[in-house]
């Protein structure tokens, strides 16, 4: 999840840094999120998706997946936002998913310790639903903080995290409250190489 605070005239973006003890991508600088869980399906809403970003969410699907784990992908991002850095959903539990973009998929290459297939998803503070009052670090995410979007060449992150707040760059330049329909970039490995399309 990129949670973006664009009430200055530099957007920041919360990110944290991953204990050194984690098996995958340790001491590295990522955003907020997880792995969709079972329980995810059940997690109460106020506002669904954009039609648009469900749309995106399941063309992008090999396994046909439908409206409700389409939902639940960004269900599990905001629990995960929460768990890992202290913010909360004001109205709790139902969460506000209306205002969420679907800015970027990537699937980790072969012969990493772990595999995932990631959807990123944008979200900015003026329009998300959360109390942010009790920010702080957690077991998943150290140094947790808001990090200028226009200067981190020096933190140390993974390459597909450089990439998609690259993307998010470029989308927030053309247009500083980006379309629900836009493309979104996704990231696979092919032959070694790292294969751009989009969805």
């Amino acid at each position: 999840m990129l949670l973006i605070d664009r009430s200055s005239n530099t957007p920041k973006v919360l990110m944290g840094r991953r204990g050194r003890g984690h098996v995958f991508m340790p001491d590295l600088y990522v955003f907020p999120g997880g792995r969709r869980d079972p329980r995810d399906h059940a997690l109460p809403y106020r506002r669904d998706l954009h039609p648009l970003v469900i749309e995106k969410l399941m063309a992008g699907s090999r396994s046909g997946m439908g409206v409700k784990g389409a939902r639940a992908l960004a269900l599990a991002a905001i629990r995960e936002l929460c768990e890992e850095t202290g913010a909360a959903i004001i109205d709790a539990p139902a969460a506000d998913l209306s205002t969420l973009r679907y800015v970027a998929r990537a699937i980790t290459p072969p012969g990493n310790v772990r595999r995932f297939d990631t959807r990123f998803f944008l979200g900015f503070c003026d329009e998300m639903s959360l109390d942010l009052s009790n920010l702080g670090a957690s077991s998943e995410l150290v140094d947790l903080r808001w990090l200028d979007m226009t200067d981190l060449s020096s933190l140390n992150m993974p390459l597909i995290t450089r990439t998609v707040l690259s993307e998010v760059k470029e989308l927030m330049a053309a247009n500083p409250s980006p379309s629900f329909g836009s493309p979104v970039p996704f990231y696979s490995a092919r032959h070694g190489q790292l294969v751009r399309t989009r969805l």
